[in-house]
């Protein structure tokens, strides 16, 4: 290939388009980058637990997600989703604050609203209707979470799980200590 023609091509294709969206972003918008900031500064250091708060009735609405058809997936997820559950409860503060309940309510709400399987979320939030979360410790958690995953397998056909066995089956091997940020994960 000619070099006029090597020259023409990346002239077409690298720096005409280059220049065209160099010129259409225009000049910077303070007031947009100062909102921008301001957006970025929640996460700056303090307390962030109390600037990530679920708005009051926003937790609860109706499923978003759609029908999960493929059987095989919905089985697959349906089994992390109960390790990813039980493992919260087990991991739960044995004497949580007003906010660590409240963030473990909204979260099993929302929960129940954005799981993937759209079927599967309507029936979590039925089950929710008549058995709320319960968030006053640990243990109550767990046990709820326990009887919660036996309804759903009485529904399914599927053997009851002892729930006087749910601490020792979903043990993480983390680190207790409150809040601990030096915990290392064993990813299989």
């Amino acid at each position: 290939m000619k070099p006029i023609a090597v020259l023409s091509l990346i002239i077409c294709f690298v720096i005409f388009p280059s220049i065209l969206y160099l010129r259409t972003r225009g000049p910077v918008n303070p007031d947009k980058l100062q909102q921008q900031q301001q957006d970025m500064s929640r996460f700056d250091s303090g307390n962030l637990s109390s600037k990530f708060r679920v708005p009051s009735g926003k937790s609860r609405g109706p499923v978003i997600m759609p029908a999960l058809n493929n059987s095989t997936l919905k089985a697959e997820l349906g089994r992390s989703t109960w390790k990813l559950l039980h493992t919260i409860m087990a991991r739960f503060p044995e004497k949580p604050t007003e906010n660590e309940k409240e963030a473990l309510r909204s979260y099993v709400y929302l929960f129940s609203r954005l799981y993937p399987c759209g079927e599967c979320a309507t029936e979590f939030q039925k089950i929710l209707e008549k058995y709320p979360p319960q968030v006053s410790s640990r243990e109550a958690a767990s046990q709820w979470m326990c009887a919660i995953h036996n309804i759903v397998n009485k529904r399914l056909k599927k053997e009851q799980f002892d729930c006087g066995q749910i601490a020792d089956k979903y043990k993480c091997g983390c680190d207790d200590e409150k809040n601990s940020t030096t915990t290392s994960l064993n990813f299989p």
